[in-house]
């Protein structure tokens, strides 16, 4: 995997220097499954030209088509949207990649995300980074779904293992600070549905 991603890292200098791509990524999992994923590769862009042109790239220079990959036992694709992010220009290696995913409950209004992402979730992670505790942060619903619909994640990056301390902390207090904003998400979001997942990243935003 490691081969793969040196194989793929000049295409994404180049496409980031040249605004096709705003950043670009790769995770190891660190909270193994026994049949989740253990490693992935990403990429951002503000179109979907421009996801879709990397992508083009990869299959022509046949790096999406090496033996490591061919022959991994499981291999899947995403394509997210975010109307909701935010980061820090720069590289960081062995940082980590925090993510959460959500259900909507069925009687959910269709601007459910949009309400928590406005009042509870982004002043939290703004906060979070403005004092440098996390480096990006992003809302993501499916752009293309292969998921079940009313599916949301949250994902943030933090700049150590001490900046997701300092994320569940402030989670904490603003929940003590306002009673009705943990019973506000439950009213919305299915929580039997709700999963994490906890990489070590490799990561570098324009």
């Amino acid at each position: 995997m490691e081969k793969a991603r040196e194989a793929n890292q000049k295409t994404m200098e180049k496409a980031l220097a040249n605004g096709t791509i705003v950043g670009y990524g790769d995770d190891v999992n660190l909270v193994h499954q026994a049949d989740g994923p253990t490693h992935d590769e990403w990429w951002s862009a503000m179109s979907m030209a421009g996801l879709l042109n990397i992508l083009d790239q990869f299959y022509k220079s046949g790096s999406s088509t090496t033996p490591v990959l061919a022959g991994a036992t499981k291999h899947w694709d995403s394509i997210y949207v975010s109307r909701f992010y935010n980061w820090h220009s720069g590289s960081w290696k062995d940082a980590y990649n925090h993510g959460s995913s959500y259900k909507l409950r069925k009687d959910a209004p269709a601007d459910a995300v949009d309400t928590l992402s406005k009042n509870l979730v982004v002043p939290l992670l703004e906060k979070m980074l403005a004092e440098g505790a996390i480096h990006e942060y992003e809302i993501d619903t499916e752009a293309i779904h292969s998921e079940s619909p009313g599916s949301f994640w949250i994902y943030y990056i933090a700049a150590s293992a001490e900046g997701l301390d300092k994320v569940n902390a402030a989670l904490l207090a603003t929940l003590k600070a306002n009673p009705l904003g943990g019973p506000a998400f439950e009213s919305l979001v299915d929580m039997r549905e709700h999963r994490d997942t906890l990489s070590r990243t490799n990561v570098t935003y324009k």
